[in-house]
Order: structure tokens, then C-alpha cells, then sequence
């Protein structure tokens, strides 16, 4: 069913209460999301802004049709071309084949890539416009947040809404929409849990256009992702988080992360983080076993802290599973100015705490010692160590 957003923008996209994993099994979605696309009404011109994942395809178009006469769509306009984006469009398209579908140059290789159909194409840049007659909308490339395709849309009229796509969305389902209809704080933790996960490795970009976008000093009165809320009494501070989270921030956080067979590699983590607190009252500690954890919360936690510490088992002279699949995240989301250390127990060979601290450096960590290593059940002596370990970490980070 569609909702009128504003005098001229109308809802027509898919709440997906039950999505549970995204981007295959990469992306936790313990609240589900929504796949968001816009009609969008000039005194000429109607346009439609993104479409929605393909399982949808059919009751989107379906829904679609109860809203308006498809022939009366002027033009499509597509943000971004992945799936959940662009999935309903080649079931779209068999109904209206000759509409224009106005993107990026990239846009059209990638729609061109996936979908294998010559559709009629309109490539825009920034500061392109495309006019509805009384209104229009103007488009601003945001190459890499979070494909290369990716651009927004800014509609002139009803106050100025930014069509965002990926950008300040959030994996979110509720069926009343907006921000301020939500509890604020989980609607932020999962917009900085999206960030992290999906746009942390272009952080770059991401403060560029946020500047970009404030310097154009454009009237707005909403912004309008492709998943989760519309932002119409946050704006400001949405803005500010991206601000914040595009900076590679870090709070006053040690975030430890382990794996444990026997619970050895648990103990010395607990220690590790008993010292830590010794020294320094402060500071935010936090242990997750990752073999249990949700991987992705667990991403979010190693943004927000300045120092990560590591910790597992010697397994077939190596780490265990769980601890390569979240260093192989952490790697890919390039975090920028952390500390790190590894730790781990080991019975006839220690060799996962080198191996850690490598891969910590690899991924641009800076590696304050070569770890701690504890042979099979910690002593007295081991635990003492352990605690020893953790003031050292917690002088060195606050020196």
C-alpha cells in the first residue's frame, strides 16, 4: 500500500519484517528492513525513485498498479543497481519497456551486467537535472558509498527531500516510517552498525559528499534512504553521525575478541580485561567470544573502540575459524588509527598469537607487542600475567 509522504512524494516500496541476513550471510538484520522507493509528482512529470529487491518484484509492480496508471510514469530513476535495489525493475519494465531509466554511466554497465537488457538509458552526472515541470530533481553522483554506481537525487520542491539510496539508511522495519516514530536510539545504533559494515571502507568518500551536500546549502526538510526511515526531525543529527563515524572515530573503548575451546583462551581475556580496569577506570571494556557473537555487532564494536585485542586457541598450528572469519571482516573494512595486540593458550605449539598480530598489522592496526601466550589451563602465575598484560595495554593506550 502506498503512503503519501508528502504533497507530491509517495512510498511505494516493501517492509521485509523477516530479513534476517543480508548481503547473503555477510549482514545480521535482527530488526528487518525495508526496501524503499519513491513516486515523485511534478505538474508534468512522474517519476519513480529505485525499485525493491527481486523476491518482491511481482506484488511491487502489482501494488504499483493500484497507485497509478504505469503509462503515467514518466521516468525511473535509479540511485544504485544492486539487487534489492534494482530487482523489481526488468518485472517493471516487461509492463512500461520504452520509459527511460536515468543513472549513472556506471549505473547503466552494471544494470547492463546483471540484467543483460538494452533498456533506454539516460546517463546523468552531477548537477544534472530533470525537470517535473514545477519542480525538479537534480543529481549528485556519490561514487563509492557504496558501489561505484552510487548517486542521490535532490527533488526541489515540498520543502527539499535528498533521495540518499544507501547513504544514511539503516537495516530497519517498521511500518510507521519516520524517525521520530521510533525509539532514537536503536534507530541510531543501526544506522552506525550499517555504516560500519557497509560504507566504513570509504570513509574518505563518505565525509567528501557529507561536505559536499552541506556546502550546496540546499533547503531540506527530509532525507530519504533506501532502507529504514525517512529522517525528518533528526536531519541534523544523522548528518552529525556521518560526520562523526566517516572520521574514524573511536570512543574510550577496549574491545576484546576471542575464541576459546577449554575456556583457557576465556580466562585470559577476562583477566586481560580485569587489569585494563585496574589501571584505567574509565575506559569502556567489552569481551565477545566471536564464535557466538553476531559478527556484525561485533564490527560495530571494534569501530567505536581505540584499542582491539585478539585472542584464540593454537588450532592445527593456526587460529581457529571463528577468529579467521572476523579478521578477514576486520581487514576488509580498513578501520583507521586503532591499536592491537593478540593473546592465546596453546598446549604443544603457540604459533595463533604471531599469526594474529600479523594479520592485525596487515590490516593497518598498530601492534603495540607480540602478544601473550599462556600454555594449556592458566595457573596462578598465568592469570597474574594475563592482568599484567592488560595494565600494560591500558598504560600504553592512554600514554
Amino acid at each position: 500500500m502506498a503512503k503519501q509522504i508528502t504533497n507530491h512524494v509517495q512510498w511505494v516500496g516493501k517492509i521485509d519484517w523477516q530479513l534476517r541476513q543480508f548481503h547473503g550471510n555477510e549482514f545480521s538484520t535482527h530488526r528487518g528492513s525495508s526496501y524503499n522507493s519513491y513516486l515523485v509528482s511534478g505538474s508534468e512529470k512522474t517519476i519513480l525513485i529505485d525499485t525493491v529487491w527481486q523476491p518482491f518484484d511481482k506484488e511491487f509492480v502489482a501494488r504499483l498498479e493500484e497507485t497509478i496508471d504505469l503509462s503515467k510514469i514518466d521516468a525511473i530513476v535509479m540511485n544504485h543497481n544492486e539487487v534489492d535495489h534494482s530487482g523489481a525493475l526488468p518485472e517493471l519494465l516487461r509492463k512500461i519497456p520504452d520509459t527511460p531509466v536515468y543513472c549513472t554511466k556506471k549505473g547503466e554497465a552494471i544494470l547492463r551486467g546483471m540484467y543483460h537488457q538494452d533498456w533506454n538509458f539516460v546517463n546523468v552526472k552531477t548537477g544534472d537535472k530533470l525537470s517535473l515541470g514545477d519542480s525538479s530533481l537534480t543529481f549528485i553522483e556519490a561514487t563509492m558509498l557504496h558501489w561505484p554506481d552510487t548517486m542521490f537525487s535532490y527533488f526541489d520542491g515540498d520543502g527539499g527531500i535528498l533521495f540518499s539510496n544507501d547513504g544514511f539508511g539503516q537495516h530497519f522495519a517498521t511500518e510507521s516510517l519516520y524517525d521520530d516514530l521510533q525509539d532514537l536510539s536503536e534507530l541510531l545504533y543501526e544506522a552506525e552498525k550499517y555504516y560500519v559494515n557497509i560504507l566504513n571502507p570509504y570513509n574518505m568518500m563518505a565525509a567528501r559528499k557529507v561536505k559536499e551536500i552541506l556546502a550546496m546549502n540546499l533547503p531540506l526538510s527530509l532525507i530519504c534512504p533506501s532502507h529504514g526511515v525517512i529522517w525528518r526531525n533528526n536531519i541534523s543529527k544523522i548528518i552529525e553521525c556521518y560526520q562523526l563515524w566517516s572520521s574514524n572515530y573511536q570512543r574510550n573503548q577496549v574491545t576484546i575478541l576471542y575464541d576459546t575451546m577449554w575456556n583457557s583462551t576465556r580466562t585470559m581475556a577476562e583477566q586481560i580485561a580485569a587489569g585494563i580496569r585496574e589501571v584505567d577506570q574509565d575506559v569502556c571494556v567489552k569481551l565477545f567470544n566471536v564464535a557466538n557473537t553476531d559478527k556484525n555487532d561485533i564490527l560495530t564494536e571494534v569501530a567505536r573502540a581505540k584499542c582491539v585485542l585478539v585472542g584464540s586457541p593454537t588450532v592445527n598450528n593456526g587460529y581457529t575459524y571463528a577468529v579467521a572469519g572476523i579478521l578477514e571482516m576486520i581487514r576488509g573494512l580498513k578501520f583507521k588509527n586503532k591499536k592491537a595486540a593478540a593473546f592465546g593458550s596453546y598446549g604443544w605449539g603457540g604459533e595463533a598469537v604471531k599469526m594474529i598480530n600479523a594479520e592485525l598489522q596487515e590490516a593497518g592496526f598498530e601492534i603495540l607487542n607480540e602478544g601473550l601466550r599462556c600454555q594449556w589451563v592458566p595457573n596462578q602465575e598465568a592469570i597474574e600475567q594475563a592482568r599484567q598484560f592488560g595494565k600494560e595495554i591500558a598504560k600504553t593506550i592512554n600514554m
